[in-house]
């Protein structure tokens, strides 16, 4: 039986990705697809890195995505509530 983790209605232990599972989730993602330059990525990187929305040191509290995915994606916006936090 799984446990529910404070601060996320569905996620559980199971949630947590390798940085070895990341790596190749971020290699499926941007197949074809427009990648931000490094520097704009690092700079997302850092945004949500010092977000109070980030969990499980991989995922958005805000929309479910694992951040270093959507900040790789040169169309994606940061998704906080009140506006995007990158730059």
């Amino acid at each position: 039986m799984l446990t529910r983790l404070d601060g996320c209605k569905g996620c559980t232990e199971s949630v947590r990705v390798t940085p070895e599972k990341l790596e190749r989730l971020i290699e499926i993602a941007i197949r074809g697809r427009e990648t931000a330059a490094d520097q704009d990525y690092m700079a997302r990187m850092e945004q949500c890195q010092s977000c109070n929305a980030l969990q499980y040191e991989t995922t958005c509290r805000h929309c479910g995505c694992l951040v270093a995915v959507r900040a790789k994606l040169a169309e994606s916006t940061c998704p906080f509530p009140t506006g995007s936090r990158w730059s």
